[in-house]
């Protein structure tokens, strides 16, 4: 929920949005944009640069940002989760890889993260020229770098995010009105990174650390800001899909990923600013209940709040628990589906797997029924977790999105460091400090780390892979590893054996027998050994569980569930430009392979 960041209307609209969603012709270029106050005023103390600054974090959250659509329509399908329903020419068409060029939530979001980019690079002109810059009091010149610091922080996220999605973007860094021509070129992404990697190097000595600026994690801090350059130099150090639908990594990898290790080593050397929080469940908990953590462990999390489709967030009604909106909770959940092969990748003592995932759905009765294995739902963005309650059938949360932990820099930390060096004791240690809060009591059940380099390697892939469901991560983790082809195919696999009893599977139980404790949901038998019962003893309910698993899972014939169904290498790693895109560009603009 936004305690600091408060919505508020700053600045112009932006020229390169506007042309966008227009035909490109001159007159446009002699509209006035609708500003409240001029830019000199908006620069003119700190108060309103700070303002003209909450103007671009605003960019971040909404409907069409963090709020849902960035975040939890296009990192699926993976081999994590997938999303729910029959496909549409919309977030299922994401899901499914069949991106059409007219999907509807492919050019919202694409425009937003440009508006967000050109408020930036006005504040990035602007706050520099401001005379209290140089010649403002100690605080007020402290302010101002920090707004600096943040603003070019932003900037780099909201590219980063383009790049991910669609590779090689036009990437303006001076405002709309310097620009001689509006539908600039696309620019070479690692050209990009390269330029957004040295920003926050020099954001970095702007910024204060997160305990000198107060609790709370909405506004960018030090640590904020290397978590986030170590994330750019590991993706521009990784494989992306190229214009001649090739997958391929640049030969100058390991320079981008000695930045990394080093960013995630300083921050880990600073353990008074973030650290892992000890319970796994409490990270949520927290979040869910708008309440401050100690350890830090989420460094930057992006502010939502308002009750509305700009300004918050629809995690917790949009995904997680089904929940019947005449429940004490309010309505909520069903969006995204946890595959089977991803409940049982946890081991049953790891206290990630009930956290990451959620086995019942809330009837309107508050009672919880169970989901059977093809059915099971996220679980880190609650509704039923929600302090205070939020009974009816609100949208919005208000739950704040965590772009990024201090896991990820300690697994980060141990693949860089296993890339440059092999697996070293350093390397060890970060990747078992998560294991072993995955593993908390049972520590016992973790096994060997691995000690050579390819192995430590797969070890780091599976650690993320649990550590980080429904974060939006992972689909891009494995297109950074040229992975997700391989991924999708292996959980098309293991589901196959999971319905027919083979391999790893052949445990998994036909059924389950279960019956409410209180509201609670009581298990009579273990998710993780057969069982010869076909029909409930007195007073337990049969649920269908490998049973209810389909070739439909699998193959999608119906059309409603099929993994990542019209998934096809070299094309799917990137979202197509839409069509209202390419055609404001009236050919400029290279379309991505594939489409």
């Amino acid at each position: 929920m936004k305690n600091i960041l408060k919505k508020i209307t700053v600045l112009a609209i932006p020229f390169f949005v506007t042309l966008l969603m227009v035909s490109g012709c001159k007159e446009y270029l002699e509209v006035q944009p609708k500003s409240q106050i001029s830019i000199s005023d908006a620069f003119g103390n700190v108060a309103n640069a700070t303002n003209a600054v909450i103007g671009v974090y605003d960019e971040l959250m909404g409907d069409n940002g963090y709020g849902i659509r960035i975040n939890m329509y296009y990192p699926y399908d993976s081999d994590e989760m997938i999303v729910s329903g029959n496909i549409d020419n919309g977030r299922r068409g994401i899901g499914r890889y069949q991106l059409l060029l007219t999907n509807a939530e492919l050019r919202n979001p694409f425009l937003q993260l440009y508006r967000g980019i050109e408020k930036a690079n006005l504040c990035i002109e602007q706050i520099p020229q401001m005379a209290l810059y140089a010649n403002g009091s100690d605080a007020e010149k402290k302010e101002l770098r920090r707004l600096h610091g943040e603003v070019l922080t932003l900037r780099a996220q909201f590219l980063f995010e383009l790049i991910r999605n669609w590779g090689d973007v036009p990437a303006p860094f001076t405002p709309a009105y310097k620009q001689e021509d509006l539908f600039i070129p696309q620019a070479d992404r690692d050209v990009t990174y390269a330029k957004l990697i040295e920003d926050l190097k020099t954001a970095t000595d702007l910024v204060p650390w997160r305990t000198e600026a107060g609790p709370r994690n909405e506004r960018i801090t030090k640590g904020a800001v290397k978590a986030l350059r170590a994330k750019l130099a590991m993706f521009r150090g990784g494989y992306a899909l190229r214009s001649n639908g090739k997958m391929e990594r640049n030969t100058d990898y390991q320079t981008y990923i000695k930045i990394a290790r080093d960013e995630c080593a300083d921050l880990m050397a600073k353990r008074g600013e973030h650290t892992l929080n000890p319970s796994f469940e409490d990270i949520w908990r927290k979040l869910t209940s708008f309440t401050y953590d100690p350890f830090g462990e989420i460094i930057f999390e992006v502010g939502a709040g308002g009750s509305n489709s700009n300004s918050d967030s629809r995690m917790g009604n949009y995904n997680g628990p089904s929940v019947n909106a005449a429940s004490r909770y309010g309505t909520g959940g069903g969006g995204l589906l946890v595959l089977p092969n991803y409940f049982y990748a946890f081991d049953s003592t790891d206290t990630r797997r009930d956290v990451t995932t959620t086995l019942y759905a809330v009837a309107a009765t508050n009672l919880k029924s169970p989901r059977r294995l093809g059915e099971i739902t996220d679980g880190k963005f609650r509704k039923d977790w929600r302090v205070p309650l939020l009974p009816g059938t609100a949208l919005n949360p208000g739950y704040n999105w965590p772009l990024i932990r201090f896991a990820d820099v300690l697994l980060m930390f141990a693949e860089a460091e296993n890339e440059l060096n092999g697996p070293t004791a350093a390397a060890i240690s970060a990747f078992e400090e998560v294991r072993k809060r995955a593993y908390k009591g049972n520590e016992g059940k973790m096994g060997k780390t691995p000690t050579d380099k390819a192995g430590f390697f797969e070890a780091i892939v599976n650690e993320r892979y649990l550590e980080f469901g429904s974060e939006g991560i992972r689909k891009f983790d494995l297109i950074r590893w040229n992975l997700l082809t391989q991924k999708i195919a292996e959980t098309r696999q293991k589901i196959q054996d999971m319905r027919d009893a083979k391999g790893a599977y052949a445990n998994v139980p036909r059924y389950i027998f279960w019956k409410n404790n209180g509201e609670e949901i009581q298990w009579m038998n273990s998710f993780y050994q057969p069982t010869a019962l076909t029909t409930a003893p007195a007073g337990w309910t049969r649920l269908d569980w490998r049973q209810h698993l389909t070739t439909n899972l699998i193959d999608g014939v119906q059309l409603h569930a099929g993994i990542a169904r019209f998934f096809v290498s070299g094309k799917s790693e990137l979202f197509p430009y839409d069509q209202a895109t390419v055609d404001a560009y009236q050919g400029k603009l290279k379309q991505n392979p594939g489409y």
